[in-house]
């Protein structure tokens, strides 16, 4: 039995207006390519729609995550972003989510035209991701180099996994309850934080349960299958 799921992060730039949007696209293709070379394109999609400052942005991107069928979503701050629509898109998109900014490059190509601002960029997203009250991932260290935020977000992709996967369980378990009287259960509240569904079953209905399933052969079936 094999129920691992798979995830499909999307990488979503972002600027304002009062940065050049080329230097976001330009950095996550960057992005992209460092990932692509040391760990492939098969778990990243790369969104063709850099957020600026509308929303309208943020809800066409919204929309190409989902049509790509993304699961998982990482916001890049190529220069300062626009905190607005960034969180909001963290907000909107239903999976984890991660947060991480490019660092300036070296001064022969930065300077006037090439600074972004990132790093200054990231610590207002994370203030504005605490605002709305937006559980997102973001590292130590979350600023870097193409290749280093590449391994950041390898670095992610089994940490989605595990929320996505936490996400869709459902528990069945059995307990001195009966059906559908959870009010005295409330250590299972931060089981329900992580979106894990519980269906707690009396153990007397466990029990003749098994007495009217004596020697079913699927029981044994399904024994040997997980």
């Amino acid at each position: 039995m094999n129920n691992m799921p798979e995830v499909k992060v999307g990488i979503v730039a972002v600027s304002r207006d009062c940065f050049p949007e080329t230097l976001s696209v330009s950095r996550r293709q960057a992005l992209i390519k460092a990932y692509a070379e040391k760990y492939g394109m098969d778990e990243i999609y790369e969104c063709p729609i850099c957020i600026v400052e509308s929303e309208i942005h943020m809800v066409q991107a919204l929309a190409d995550l989902k049509n790509a069928g993304c699961n998982a979503l990482v916001v890049y701050l190529g220069n300062f972003g626009p905190e607005i629509s960034e969180t909001l898109l963290a907000k909107h998109f239903e999976g984890p989510k991660m947060f991480v900014a490019a660092a300036e490059e070296d001064t022969e190509h930065s300077l006037v035209g090439g600074r972004g601002d990132a790093y200054c960029g990231m610590l207002n997203a994370s203030y504005n991701l605490a605002l709305r009250n937006i559980k997102a991932y973001i590292p130590e260290y979350p600023v870097g180099t193409a290749v280093e935020c590449a391994d950041m977000i390898h670095e992610f992709v089994p940490i989605a996994r595990a929320v996505v996967a936490l996400s869709d369980l459902k528990i069945i378990s059995f307990g001195p309850r009966p059906l559908n009287f959870l009010a005295c259960n409330a250590p299972i509240k931060q089981l329900y934080n992580l979106g894990v569904e519980i269906e707690e079953n009396a153990e007397l209905d466990l029990f003749e349960a098994v007495k009217n399933h004596d020697g079913d052969p699927r029981i044994a079936a399904k024994v040997e299958e997980m």
